[in-house]
């Protein structure tokens, strides 16, 4: 299978949906975000590990996940668990020049991983970090968008009181995917997915 292949079977399965996502998903490779051992399998729609326990998210979730996030082009992104980079590119691509997106991860190596691989793209709207993803980025707050493809058994409090009012949350609690829009200062519309699978949110 192909890149475009790839993103032609998201399209038709209605999958993905906004053309600034589908967009993006044709401006981002995901072959740039792999390990050397498996380029060959880069544009199957799986999971591929990128070490340290850690993988690059099958296509189809990334794309759901994008898809429920929707981002606007001028929105800072606050991204949980850089992993390879791929999403962060993803995000970078829809934020656009008005926008900024600031990624925190756990492993110092996949921050450096993360690093390589985005460059090729030369973005000047990422911050990447490493820390403790459930306290998020006080420092950097409010958020316009919160994304985590780690799950936890709870969406933290720190993400919560960092998103802006009128923002939204996506992520993995356990299997199921969480949305969480936030309506006022301190109420939340919650609507839950079942069916996925993450790797734990260290």
């Amino acid at each position: 299978m192909t890149s475009q292949q790839l993103i032609e079977k998201l399209i038709s399965d209605k999958t993905l949906i906004t053309p600034r996502i589908i967009k993006a998903f044709k401006a981002i490779d995901r072959k740039d975000f792999v390990l050397i051992q498996d380029k060959d399998r880069v544009y199957e729609d799986q999971p591929l590990s990128i070490g340290y326990g850690a993988t690059i998210s099958q296509p189809t979730t990334v794309a759901i996940m994008l898809e429920k996030l929707q981002p606007q082009p001028d929105n800072r992104v606050l991204e949980i668990g850089t992993g390879s980079g791929y999403m962060t590119a993803l995000l970078a691509e829809i934020a656009g020049k008005r926008g900024k997106v600031f990624s925190i991860e756990y492993i110092p190596e996949l921050k450096g991983l993360a690093e390589f691989n985005l460059r090729r793209y030369n973005f000047r709207n990422v911050g990447l970090f490493v820390g403790d993803g459930k306290a998020g980025l006080k420092e950097y707050a409010p958020f316009d968008r919160i994304i985590s493809s780690a799950s936890g058994d709870e969406t933290p409090k720190s993400w919560k009181n960092q998103l802006k009012a009128g923002g939204r949350i996506v992520a993995s609690v356990g299997e199921n995917l969480v949305v969480l829009d936030k309506t006022s200062k301190k109420r939340f519309k919650q609507e839950e997915y079942r069916g996925f699978i993450f790797v734990p949110l260290r």
